[in-house]
């Protein structure tokens, strides 16, 4: 590994902190080193506050702030170069007369993608560019997906019986463990959003919220195009902000918004709507109906199944037709969860 590598990694593993609070932006971490000393290091922890470049040069010590114009300051995304609710980085790395920036990946958002370090370059202040750049963009697989391919990062998850049933005689039924249901809280914590068929949302009553650890609430969509899921249902609860796709009504009241779509090519029209609202990322959780309707049309990124070896349900809702090979398998306790990777996406 050479120096910028192990710095740059350093910086992934800042931005890593703020997993599920950046949104819409993305992940960032920044560290600022002195003759291979780190002197300062930060990380962009929320929206509207100071990136992640700011946060390491205002974590430098008074007695250090003098070895900034002979200092590197390493980040893993391309310093910004536009005027948001902060002020461009890349001018205050300019203003500040940095020896060196070494950045992990260039941002392909249209405000930056390669300005950031232009005016870096113009300043006469060495630049490198492309250290650690698949590592760097796996971090923000969910911003890069947004503004790539103009539709959120989606994640496929279900629940299955060795037999392959999602319920047992087509009634809500527990398929994996405790240790299980917290990974996928963590998960909930860390997406922007999670989506629901109105099958799930009436046989399940879910919440959709984040419940068995500390985290944020991802914003709750679920597609009922007749409206058939009563309000007092856990899904119309003010724990979270809720979309609701349907072909009734456009309207806004207070944490609910109802978006009109048509019901013909309905995944398409969503993805893009989702776009439109400035959603990076979507968990999609049932139920069957759905999900097939996401993995037939190839529109998925990744996909977790969590599956009971020991159970088998025999009768009931018969879980997606899923005919993909897994990237890699691990126990939870006696739950397997198989994780798979779109290439085609």
């Amino acid at each position: 590994m050479t120096k910028d590598e192990f710095y740059i990694r350093r910086c992934i593993e800042l931005a890593q902190k703020a997993l599920g609070n950046t949104y819409p932006n993305p992940l960032v971490g920044s560290v600022i080193v002195h003759n291979d000393k780190i002197i300062g290091e930060g990380f962009h922890k929320r929206a509207g506050e100071p990136h992640a470049e700011i946060n390491a040069i205002n974590s430098i010590k008074e007695a250090d702030k003098h070895l900034i114009p002979q200092s590197t300051i390493y980040v893993s995304l391309e310093p910004c170069a536009h005027f948001g609710k902060t002020p461009p980085c890349a001018l205050k790395i300019v203003e500040l007369g940095f020896k060196k920036v070494v950045i992990g990946a260039i941002d392909s958002h249209e405000k930056v993608n390669g300005k950031g370090k232009k005016i870096i370059a113009d300043a006469g202040i060495e630049v490198v560019s492309g250290i650690l750049e698949d590592d760097c963009r796996e971090l923000n697989k969910r911003f890069f997906t947004f503004h790539e391919k103009k539709r959120p990062f989606i994640i496929l998850k279900w629940a299955e019986s060795a037999d392959g049933f999602l319920d047992k005689d087509f009634k809500p039924t527990p398929i994996s463990n405790s240790l299980s249901r917290q990974f996928v809280h963590q998960m909930r914590s860390e997406e922007h959003a999670i989506l629901v068929g109105k099958n799930t949302a009436l046989r399940d009553n879910p919440s959709l919220t984040v419940r068995e650890i500390e985290g944020r609430n991802p914003i709750r969509i679920l597609i009922d195009f007749k409206l058939e899921v009563p309000e007092s249902f856990h899904i119309y609860n003010e724990e979270s902000e809720t979309v609701v796709f349907n072909s009734i009504k456009n309207s806004e009241e207070n944490h609910l918004k109802f978006i009109k779509i048509e019901k013909e090519n309905s995944p398409a029209q969503i993805l893009l709507k989702l776009y439109q609202l400035q959603i990076q990322s979507v968990i999609i959780e049932g139920g069957r109906f759905t999900l097939q309707q996401f993995i037939d049309e190839n529109l998925w990124d990744e996909a977790m199944i969590f599956q009971n070896p020991k159970l088998n349900l025999e009768n009931g809702t018969k879980a997606p037709h899923f005919n993909f090979k897994p990237e890699k398998t691990e126990n939870l306790r006696d739950c397997k969860v198989f994780f798979f990777r779109n290439s085609k996406a």
